[in-house]
């Protein structure tokens, strides 16, 4: 199983997704920023190193949102999912297609990875 993190990174009422690269495995399909877990690693440190990578800003790991366990045609993944806020830097598209900060109430209109239905479901009860 593969450990991976990700960031619900909020602003006001709204909150960050991003869009797959479309020659990655789920190319074009919506997701938090993240990514996987590196030996020696703490979540919240491979949090921060990921927000670094893909979108070059530091971030404020908050505490924990959700968990879930997803299995693909290629691999299992076990996701924890943290609020997190922006502390420097403003976003770019390092690795992603697109950048867009959303609502609850816009969720459904974005195609997002299926590791993330259970926990956008979760978002949706949370701002309801």
């Amino acid at each position: 199983m593969t450990e991976v993190v990700a960031a619900l990174i909020r602003e006001g009422d709204r909150f960050m997704i991003c869009r797959r690269p479309a020659h990655k495995a789920r190319g074009l399909l919506w997701e938090f920023v993240g990514g996987k877990v590196e030996p020696g690693e703490t979540k919240q440190q491979a949090l921060r190193r990921e927000c670094q990578e893909e979108l070059a800003v530091t971030v404020r790991v908050e505490e924990e949102f959700a968990q879930v366990t997803h299995t693909y045609p290629d691999l299992t993944v076990h996701l924890t999912l943290f609020w997190a806020s922006i502390e420097a830097g403003t976003p770019q598209k390092l690795e992603h297609e697109d950048i867009r900060w959303i609502t609850a109430g816009e969720i459904d209109q974005y195609e997002f990875c299926p590791a993330d239905l259970e926990i956008l479901e979760k978002i949706k009860a949370y701002h309801g």
